[in-house]
């Protein structure tokens, strides 16, 4: 039975991996990729803290070897995920709390540590510290937003529950 759990829950992160790189292009912007962070939170609610973080460095290096996508594709998702998981288990149970995690993670923990790396690591001038808070907390919004309703509407049909349940 163990081995199962383990096997769905290896599978259910593969998904997320494979959809996150295969619908984070729609919208994006650099600087701005909404479905990244529709990924990040679903994959927090449903898998917790450390599975988020884990989707969010796999997505971003695929995106970086494959799309040539800058380290924004890093710096732009980790904090996030991993933060939009603490913050709904510590809240127990709050949707908004794991949507408020990825826009404080994301739009301004992530954007601010995306200058240096950005700057001094990828050589981009014309920088400031707060650059990239504006467009990360932008795409923060939008796909926080689209992923508050579809978690919204999954826990008022019951299916939320069954998903966590099977996963943990």
């Amino acid at each position: 039975m163990k081995n199962q759990k383990v096997l769905l829950k290896m599978v259910t992160l593969a998904m997320f991996v494979a959809l996150g790189v295969v619908i984070s292009p729609i919208l994006r912007v650099e600087g701005m990729c909404p479905m990244a962070h529709l990924i990040n939170i679903t994959c927090a609610v449903f898998m917790g803290p450390v599975y988020a973080f884990t989707c969010a460095v796999l997505i971003g290096v695929i995106r970086m070897t494959t799309m040539g996508i800058p380290p924004l594709a890093l710096t732009g998702a980790v904090f996030g995920a991993a933060l939009s998981g603490i913050l709904y288990k510590l809240s127990k149970g709050k949707i908004i709390a794991a949507v408020i995690g990825e826009i404080i993670g994301t739009g301004i923990i992530g954007a601010i540590v995306s200058y240096p790396v950005m700057t001094y690591l990828w050589g981009k001038t014309g920088l400031t510290l707060f650059f990239y808070v504006p467009s990360f907390i932008m795409g923060t919004l939008i796909g926080g937003s689209i992923a508050y309703l579809l978690l919204k509407r999954l826990s008022a049909t019951g299916m939320l529950r069954k998903i966590q349940d099977s996963l943990i």
